[in-house]
């Protein structure tokens, strides 16, 4: 089973990596072209760059599934611009940003990923294992018998993501 998942998890990351990057990019571009309009410069100062990361952290939780994800700290954010200020100028351009973007959102895009992959493939899959092996209980398996398998995998996939969504 565990080599079935990762063959799986192999295929879903091969074909999401570039949706993934042409998503990122997409993102990174808008939110640093809605800053560049407002500022009228081809490069962003730190105030800047933090209101054009709110802006692609606000892209990311509308446009992407999975829990809210929180932009980072100014301190954080402060450290990463010095980073990936190449050329030293105190600003970034267009590129400095998406590499800076791409390094920000590496781990909220694997989560989504993985509960892409979860979603997907693993709460069916355990469904249906989960009504085969209720068929043969008294009362409870006649139901199961005469539930539709599409059915019966919504149920169990309502309940995973009731399961797994915070406490607010």
């Amino acid at each position: 089973m565990g080599q079935l998942f990762s063959s799986i998890r192999g295929k879903f990351q091969r074909v999401g990596n570039g949706w993934r990057e042409t998503q990122l990019r997409k993102i990174a571009d808008e939110a640093f072209d809605r800053i560049r309009t407002d500022s009228h410069d081809d490069r962003l100062t730190f105030q800047d760059l933090y209101i054009a990361v709110l802006y692609a952290y606000n892209d990311i939780n509308k446009f992407l599934p999975g829990p809210h994800n929180d932009p980072p700290s100014k301190e954080k954010l402060k450290a990463m611009m010095e980073e990936y200020d190449i050329n030293l100028d105190g600003l970034l351009d267009r590129e400095e940003f998406a590499e800076l973007m791409r390094k920000l959102t590496a781990d909220t895009v694997m989560s989504v990923g993985q509960n892409i992959l979860i979603g997907l493939v693993l709460v069916p899959t355990v469904a249906l294992l989960a009504k085969r092996a209720t068929e043969g209980v008294p009362v409870v398996g006649k139901v199961a018998q005469r539930t539709p398998n599409f059915v019966y995998a919504s149920i169990v996939a309502l309940g995973v993501v009731l399961v797994q969504k915070p406490n607010c």
